[in-house]
């Protein structure tokens, strides 16, 4: 297996991982890891095959993933996989440590559902509507009050040093 080959293969693996945590359409997340595997079998270098315009003839590669593999060879980049790498904002990822939230599934509330703030987290807890995404049991009561002390605990501390104003002497 050549590094090229790997290299596309670990590209198409994080997608498929991020496409699985974000609870996207697991036909395309299989898909991805089937082309992945695929490349790491190869016992030639993906980029012979491209050039000579066979990618959609290896098993597992179709047109879509057909025209990544080329654009990570024509850009040494994937925008597919620099769509998927963006993390959580980190407020938003400290909601997995709320009881009964998994990463996954704080993944799966900010970016398929569109909750942004600990309110809308709170509003669709107080709605019932948690209990009907798939993979999550959760304790509305518990997630309710950890909610609630986020939201109204004691600020934290402002930093010791802070930028002066015009106004400052």
């Amino acid at each position: 297996m050549t590094k090229t080959n790997r290299k596309i293969a670990e590209l198409l693996h994080a997608i498929a991982d991020s496409l699985e945590a974000r609870r996207e359409n697991a036909y395309r997340t299989r898909a991805y890891r089937r082309g992945a595997d695929a490349l790491l079998q190869l016992g030639e270098d993906v980029s012979e095959i491209a050039r000579r315009g066979e990618l959609m003839d290896i098993p597992g590669i179709g047109k879509e993933l057909s025209s990544k593999v080329g654009e990570f060879l024509r850009t040494g980049t994937m925008a597919a996989y620099e769509a998927v790498k963006r993390p959580l904002p980190t407020d938003v990822a400290e909601w997995s440590t709320l009881p009964g939230l998994t990463e996954a599934a704080v993944q799966h509330l900010y970016y398929r559902l569109g909750i942004r703030s600990l309110s809308d987290l709170d509003a669709l807890a107080r709605s019932h509507l948690l209990r009907t995404l798939p993979g999550l049991s959760i304790s509305e009561d518990e997630l309710l009050a950890a909610i609630q002390a986020r939201l109204t605990g004691p600020e934290r501390p402002a930093s010791s040093t802070r930028l002066r104003s015009a106004e400052d002497p």
